[in-house]
């Protein structure tokens, strides 16, 4: 569940206002809050490399790793895309992506598909001479590069549906406001704002940060 941006923005205000800090403009406190959430959300990868490496344990509500991946899981995009033929290469473009996972090809328009292996730019040609390696339209390979999948033999039909597990990255918070037309106060526009994307259980860290 998204972190409403208001309660953040007010929570913070009441920090500084205690602590006499001033005053946060909401054009400073959107810069500041998607630096924060970007923060967190890395950190979540970070955690997950130390919880890989202790014992863990399946006792309910104890074990870090489901945990974590609840908190991850808000960022796991599926999506289908077409492939297309550009300059005798037969490729398609992603967005957001933040971590590149699975990409099924659905030949034939396949419901469960076959996993495309992921090989680097530099082994390209190799794996293209060796008739072990050479990759085939049933079994294909692709790298990516700059956003762009490409896929290799490029005798995949133009419009293959490659389906693309990635992790996506936070959408930047925004909290919009109206201008009061008397008094010239900042007026909480939900219509405006975007809220955090990060789990709910960070808020008070957010807030913190």
């Amino acid at each position: 569940m998204a972190i409403n941006i208001n309660s953040v923005y007010k929570a913070v205000l009441v920090v500084l206002q205690q602590e006499k800090r001033g005053v946060l403009t909401p054009v400073e406190f959107n810069k500041i809050a998607a630096q924060a959430q970007q923060e967190i959300y890395t950190s979540y990868f970070d955690e997950l490399n130390l919880v890989l490496r202790m014992p863990q344990t399946s006792l309910a509500y104890a074990d870090r790793m489901a945990i974590l991946d609840e908190k991850i899981q808000i960022f796991k995009r599926n999506e289908t895309k077409t492939t297309v033929l550009a300059a005798s290469a037969l490729t398609t473009t992603l967005s957001n992506v933040n971590e590149l996972g699975s990409v099924i090809y659905l030949a034939g328009g396949a419901v469960a598909g076959r996993e495309v292996q992921r090989i680097q730019e530099q082994d390209v040609y190799t794996v293209n001479e060796s008739p072990l390696t050479k990759p085939t339209a049933f079994y294909p390979v692709y790298t990516y590069e700059a956003n762009v999948l490409t896929f290799y033999p490029n005798t995949i039909p133009a419009g293959a549906n490659m389906r693309v597990n990635f992790l996506a990255y936070p959408v930047d918070p925004i909290w919009g406001f109206d201008i009061q037309a008397n008094l010239g106060n900042y007026i909480y526009n939900p219509q405006n704002s975007t809220n955090f994307e990060i789990h709910q259980s960070d808020q008070p860290l957010l807030v913190d940060k």
